[in-house]
């Protein structure tokens, strides 16, 4: 009974409205308003700990895909200078 405990999926291991799938992409604005979901859920005192740990290595995995979106931005940012070239913002 415990192994068919273990097999069985909890809303949190499956993907929702707040949870991307692993190959989908993801705007910055979606990974934050995905973030504040999975925030508010992780707010509820009543929410169990595997659950919690669950929502929360979600979180992790879409905050570093949305910083590794803002380091690609920030490297494509070029800032014109005085001599018709571009320099690294």
């Amino acid at each position: 009974m415990a192994d068919n405990q273990k097999n069985e999926k909890t809303d949190a291991d499956r993907p929702g409205p707040d949870m991307p799938e692993a190959s989908e992409e993801l705007s910055v604005e979606e990974g934050f308003k995905r973030l504040d979901g999975l925030l508010a859920r992780l707010e509820d005192r009543e929410l169990p700990l595997e659950e919690a740990f669950a929502l929360y290595q979600q979180g992790l995995q879409l905050v570093q895909q949305c910083s590794e979106k803002i380091d690609t931005v920030e490297k494509k940012i070029l800032v014109l200078n005085g001599d018709g070239g571009f320099d690294d913002f």
